[in-house]
């Protein structure tokens, strides 16, 4: 028998050895914050070729979103959560993304709805932060919160440190502003004036006995006072009390969220490194304003992150690696 052969394939394999790109490998393990029925799971990313990584808590948007960004409502899978951090494992940084209480796995965390307020949440954030701040494997902790995320994060940084925090697509405005504003002229005439009498009623933290039907979904009774714990939040005027080093991302084609609440956070913070990313949407990834594209993109898991916001975001975090 001929040895050309294995000697070709030993050449081969040598060849690929020598001249293949640096491995970025990742570990990834389940990881857990909490006790019995309040326990919440989540995925802990570690890079393989990085020791003592910077780690960041990535904190998922509104309702029943999970820890990869997808959500039961749709029919697809976009897994925006999940290709940021793998991203961030590329680029040397472990991460921590996690199920909300009443999601995904942390499904019996969530108790009875009526019982759940907005700094419910607030407090798990905080519990993530002081596990991975007491986590000698990392280096520090980088806090970055997407759409209710970022509220969430700048809520749980007010008495907290970290060394870094990102705002992905968060408001600026109030919670109830910002509803306000996206059922403008949406509503008929006699259903917009019952849904300014709600607004104004909860922002006053009172309790409305009678809601329309067509109103339900938003105004029921057992999410009433998740809703009146939200209101009072203006995230532009909680921002201001951070210090640690602050970035805000926002996409110009975002259908969610709009540039000017950014703005609303950058101008509360004009330390802040404030970047518009030109073509990125809600889920950050690049997707024109057409509305049939972006609909198609929150269930495309094929479309990847856009290049822009992942650059930028990875020279900001490699910018405060060594400020402890």
């Amino acid at each position: 028998m001929s040895v050309l052969p294995v000697i070709r394939q030993i050449l081969f394999s040598l060849s690929l050895f020598i001249f293949a790109p640096a491995q970025a490998e990742f570990i990834q393990t389940a990881i857990t914050v909490g006790e019995g029925v309040n326990t919440l799971h989540g995925s802990l990313l570690v890079p393989g070729h990085k020791a003592k990584p910077l780690v960041v808590l990535m904190i998922a948007g509104s309702g029943p979103t999970d820890r990869d960004g997808n959500s039961p409502a749709l029919p697809g899978k976009n897994n925006s959560l999940k290709m940021l951090a793998e991203e961030l494992a590329i680029a040397g940084f472990a991460s921590v993304r996690y199920d909300k209480r009443g999601v995904g796995e942390s499904f019996a965390a969530g108790g009875a709805e009526e019982d759940l307020r907005f700094q419910t949440y607030v407090a798990d954030v905080q519990s993530w932060i002081k596990l991975l701040s007491q986590d000698a494997r990392f280096s520090g902790v980088v806090v970055l919160g997407h759409s209710e995320g970022s509220t969430l994060g700048i809520m749980a940084l007010q008495n907290l440190s970290a060394q870094a925090y990102v705002s992905v697509a968060g408001p600026g405005q109030s919670a109830a502003k910002i509803l306000r504003t996206q059922l403008a002229n949406k509503l008929p005439p006699d259903l917009a004036k019952m849904n300014e009498a709600i607004l104004t009623n909860m922002e006053k933290s009172e309790y409305v006995k009678d809601v329309p039907a067509p109103l339900l979904a938003l105004y029921r009774p057992s999410v009433q006072s998740y809703l009146m714990s939200w209101f009072p939040i203006v995230p532009a005027d909680a921002i201001k009390k951070l210090t640690m080093p602050i970035a805000i991302f926002q996409g110009d084609t975002d259908i969610q969220v709009g540039v000017n609440q950014a703005v609303l956070l950058a101008q509360a913070q004009p330390k802040a490194e404030f970047h518009v990313i030109k073509g990125m949407n809600h889920i950050m990834k690049s997707v024109p304003a057409e509305n049939s594209q972006q609909v198609a993109s929150y269930s495309d898991p094929n479309l990847m992150l856009d290049g822009d916001f992942v650059k930028k975001l990875i020279v900001f975090l490699k910018k405060n690696m060594a400020t402890k």
